[in-house]
């Protein structure tokens, strides 16, 4: 076996740790996501259940927003974001008793279900649409 070979194997073996390593980390937050708390239901099981009982909730504006303000998120992992956000708003907007799902709910529960590092993009997007972030500070902090 020539050294070029070797050292062929040695990347290509590198290259397929690697891989695996970061597939598998991906793959176990979406299992711990899965493992259900003290009150038997998983985050993911309490996103669908807020996403279900507020569909009728939605218009087509806060729809569209919607589908605005996560446009930045990767086309890989913008499902997931999606649903994570619109579990929070439905959360947040059977709280209150709304009967519909208003601007003002959703950039709360989007605020609220996006880390701090995110929130640039978001008030970016909002002054794209000529939104008053003013009302929302407290939340940004």
């Amino acid at each position: 076996m020539s050294t070029g070979f070797g050292f062929f194997i040695l990347g290509w073996v590198f290259i397929l740790i690697t891989f695996m390593s970061i597939g598998g980390f991906f793959m176990f937050r979406k299992f711990l996501k899965r493992l259900p708390k003290e009150d038997g239901k998983s985050i993911i099981d309490w996103e669908e259940y807020y996403i279900e009982k507020t569909r009728h909730m939605w218009g087509k504006n806060e729809l569209t927003l919607l589908e605005d303000l996560v446009s930045p998120v990767p086309e890989l992992f913008r499902d997931v974001a999606k649903q994570k956000i619109a579990g929070k708003i439905g959360e947040i907007a059977l709280q209150k008793k709304t009967k519909t799902i208003t601007q003002d709910i959703l950039i709360e529960g989007y605020i609220r279900a996006t880390p701090k590092r995110d929130h640039k993009f978001l008030i970016k997007k909002l002054k794209e649409r000529n939104i008053d972030i003013a009302p929302y500070q407290a939340l940004f902090e």
